[in-house]
């Protein structure tokens, strides 16, 4: 009878040593193309790393360079715009200062403008024949339309620096803000520069579509602008300094024409003064001799009047003797050589009595017209002293219109001197 043994094995179902050489096999295989592929796929990362990695040096250089370049080019423009935004500065304070001396030299007129008035009203005080439109009232005009049209073209020059200075004003604003616009820039992309993958202020950021305020505009365009505005400003610097200079060159040539007009002025009054002087010593000349003769014919007159008085007596003698004869008798009446004589002298004096009175008449009208035109020359004389006044007080009111070189010397004596040019031939007082 046979024994049994006690085996204990897997449940599981056995292979076949045929199929588990092929299992191997099999495997070998798999192994193989697994360690090849994965080599392959290694040396394939291996140049994908190495390769982003210089791409991405290469990259984050080139931006640093570009970034570099763009914060110089930057700060260039910076630059330039600040000596711009310098030379827009000094031409503001130089085309203020061009005003403002315009607008002194514009009250300046207006003074001038009323001792000028004043000059003329006060020649309108001359009285009578003396209120003429002399050669003085003819310069005096000329030259009061001349500082009112001054002061007009002044005034219009004021007005056109006011909206120049407006302009450069605005200019100023923009050209400032587009400063800052470029230091904030060049302070970004400076922190941009500094940026590196060590920074701690790195972070993902979502990428968020650029809408049509905040799209950037081409660097063409940018750099378009630039040189626009630097073209604008340098046109707006140019065209102030033009103004300013004409400006000037206006003044000068307006204060010119001024102290011309006003020497021509002065010139004629006092040729007028010279000549009312003249006048006025011809009248007292008159007058003396005026008087003079009334005086002579007062004396002429006493004795015509004298021998008219005497003739009367005389006449009473004849007259009464031809009527003491008249009482003769008989025929001693008769028309004697006496009686004719007497007759002749009573007719004789009759015709010296009328001659006489005739004489005296005359010369009492002579007297009387010579009276009358002394009063005349009286009143002219009047009237030329204070005419002569009136032109010597516009002549002094006007000595303020003189400065500097052009004032009036102390004395006569000095101004002879020097229109003469004698100061190196007169030697010095001890």
């Amino acid at each position: 009878m046979a024994k049994f043994a006690s085996i204990y094995e897997k449940p599981s179902p056995h292979i076949s040593l045929p199929d588990w050489h092929a299992k191997q096999w099999q495997l070998r295989q798999s192994s193989g193309v697994q360690r090849s592929e994965a080599c392959q796929l290694r040396d394939s990362s291996r140049s994908v790393r190495l390769e982003t990695a210089a791409r991405t040096k290469w990259d984050t250089d080139i931006n640093n360079d570009r970034l570099a370049d763009r914060v110089t080019e930057l700060s260039r423009w910076r630059n330039d715009l600040e000596d711009l935004m310098q030379q827009l500065l000094l031409e503001i304070r130089l085309l203020s200062d061009e005003k403002s001396n315009t607008e002194r030299e514009i009250e300046t007129m207006i003074h001038l403008l009323q001792v000028v008035s004043e000059c003329i009203s006060t020649r309108d005080r001359r009285k009578r024949t003396e209120l003429t439109y002399d050669e003085t009232d003819i310069q005096l005009k000329k030259e009061l339309c001349l500082i009112a049209d001054i002061q007009d073209a002044l005034t219009k020059r004021v007005q056109t620096a006011r909206e120049k200075l407006n302009t450069l004003d605005s200019i100023k604003f923009d050209l400032d803000m587009d400063i800052e616009d470029k230091n904030e820039t060049i302070k970004i992309d400076k922190e941009n520069l500094v940026l590196d993958r060590t920074c701690a202020n790195i972070s993902y950021k979502p990428t968020l579509p650029i809408s049509e305020k905040t799209r950037p505009i081409t660097y063409a365009t940018w750099l378009e602008r630039c040189h626009r505005v630097q073209m604008l400003i340098d046109d707006k610097l140019s065209d102030s300094y033009s103004f300013r200079e004409a400006t000037r060159v206006m003044r000068e040539h307006a204060w010119n024409d001024v102290r011309a007009q006003q020497d021509a002025t002065d010139y004629t009054l006092r040729k007028r003064i010279y000549q009312t002087q003249k006048a006025r010593n011809e009248l007292d000349w008159q007058k003396l001799k005026v008087w003079e003769e009334m005086e002579t014919l007062k004396k002429e007159i006493t004795r015509l009047e004298g021998a008219l008085v005497s003739k009367m007596d005389v006449m009473k003698c004849a007259q009464t003797r031809l009527e003491n004869r008249t009482h003769r008798p008989g025929y001693e009446l008769c028309k004697d050589e006496v009686e004719t004589g007497l007759w002749g002298e009573v007719l004789q004096l009759k015709q010296t009595e009328k001659d006489l009175t005739g004489a005296i008449e005359s010369a009492k009208a002579s007297y009387n017209g010579l009276e009358s035109l002394l009063t005349r020359i009286e009143h002219d004389l009047d009237d030329k002293q204070h005419s002569l006044n009136v032109d010597v007080m516009c002549l002094d009111s006007r000595a303020i219109l003189k400065t500097g070189d052009r004032a009036r010397l102390p004395g006569e004596t000095d101004r002879n001197i020097v229109l003469t040019r004698m100061e190196e031939e007169i030697p010095l007082e001890s």
